[in-house]
């Protein structure tokens, strides 16, 4: 089978979530940039703030009012990722923008959480020739990513919902759910919101669904 003929770049192909090989001179050329800016964001001091905010702007797509990213940051490309105003990701965060990365307003992330948007194929002789493509991922406003979540290409996580530690989100999640598990599993929907709320909000103790079932320190 041919992939190849249709006159686009394989930047076009990537961006337009068809199949492309990685191995291009443009492609290599915008992820050495975003390799740069990486490095460079990475070596930041806290006691900068202003050059880490300018270094985040530069290397990410769009980056909204009062949102956080504590260092280190991997990223495949940067500019396809967009995150929302007040959001914060701790420590860790592997984004691999590929296909498009949507993060809403007020998102938490806990340490060590992957954003996978690239896949390969399943047949083994395009495998073999180093074809690839990606699908893109969307966390919606208010979402909370517990330490070491893994999202997949395609997947969109919608707002307010609860995802525990370590879980591998395979499937979209609808709004205000808890999900847990690997796959993870909606185990129950969020009935009360707000600072009264108590532990059916969610807690760094967990969402009250049995031990280990909880989002885990953010």
């Amino acid at each position: 089978m041919t992939h190849d003929s249709d006159g686009r770049s394989m930047r076009e192909r990537m961006l337009a979530g068809d199949l492309y090989i990685a191995d291009d001179p443009e492609l290599a050329e915008h992820m050495r940039r975003a390799a740069d800016l990486m490095d460079a964001y990475n070596a930041t001091s806290a006691r900068d703030p202003q050059t880490r905010r300018r270094l985040l702007a530069k290397l990410l797509g769009a980056v909204g009012e009062g949102t956080e990213i504590r260092p280190p940051l991997r990223v495949d490309y940067g500019s396809h990722i967009r995150v929302g105003a007040r959001s914060f990701a701790n420590f860790g965060l592997v984004a691999l923008d590929v296909a498009s990365i949507t993060i809403g307003d007020d998102v938490q992330i806990g340490t060590n959480v992957q954003l996978m948007t690239p896949t390969h194929p399943v047949d083994p002789d395009l495998r073999r020739a180093k074809w690839e493509s990606a699908a893109p991922i969307t966390i919606g406003d208010n979402v909370w990513l517990g330490s070491g979540v893994i999202v997949l290409a395609g997947v969109t996580i919608g707002e307010n919902a609860v995802v525990g530690a370590g879980a591998v989100v395979t499937r979209d999640l609808p709004p205000n759910v808890v999900a847990a598990g690997n796959p993870a599993r909606v185990i129950r929907t969020i009935e009360h919101t707000g600072p009264g709320a108590g532990p059916s909000a969610g807690t760094d103790a967990g969402p009250g669904a049995g031990p280990g079932s909880g989002p885990g320190a953010g």
